[in-house]
């Protein structure tokens, strides 16, 4: 749903069903989010809508802030090599060229993958649009392999903020 552009007037006068529809994928594959933050309406800003995510992510028990980062892809992985990425992703992971990796990049970022999964239980998420491409995403998560569980969760749901405000800012304007 990212091209979509919407003043805040209109955000605010959308029926739920079709609000739950645009903002279902702010975080990933959470309409959840969505059906939450719509009971936060009338927005006053574009500010308060990313304020209100940030308070549905905040209210997570360590259970669900899982559960939510599972439903994130891995970083030019299976899902991206197979076309099955969410619009958003796909937009977010082409942008900053993870679909175009050299060989070389991509079996790195793979085993990497595929290490931080077997150490956190879950898929490495980074907002990518604020790095400066591969080398420092790859640099990212050997950094973040050292992170204790609870660290690391705080620092991944971080990361969804990020992409989300991102994502929101990329749909509402002013």
């Amino acid at each position: 749903m990212l091209p979509l552009c919407m003043c805040l007037e209109e955000v605010n006068d959308l029926p739920s069903e079709q609000f739950i529809k645009i903002f279902g994928n702010v975080v990933e594959h959470t309409p959840a989010a969505a059906i939450c933050i719509l009971k936060k309406r009338p927005f006053h800003n574009v500010e308060a809508i990313c304020d209100a995510i940030d308070a549905y992510l905040d209210s997570l028990s360590e259970h669900e802030s899982k559960n939510i980062v599972q439903l994130h892809p891995d970083l030019a992985g299976k899902l991206a090599d197979t076309g099955k990425l969410s619009f958003e992703s796909t937009y977010e992971q082409t942008s900053m060229g993870l679909l175009s990796l050299s060989s070389e990049n991509k079996h790195k970022l793979t085993l990497l993958n595929e290490e931080y999964k077997a150490r956190f239980g879950f898929p490495f998420v980074v907002c990518i649009r604020d790095t400066n491409g591969i080398n420092e995403i790859i640099r990212a998560i050997q950094h973040r392999l050292n992170n204790e569980i609870d660290e690391e969760i705080n620092t991944v749901i971080d990361e969804v903020k990020k992409i989300s405000r991102l994502r929101i800012l990329a749909m509402v304007k002013e």
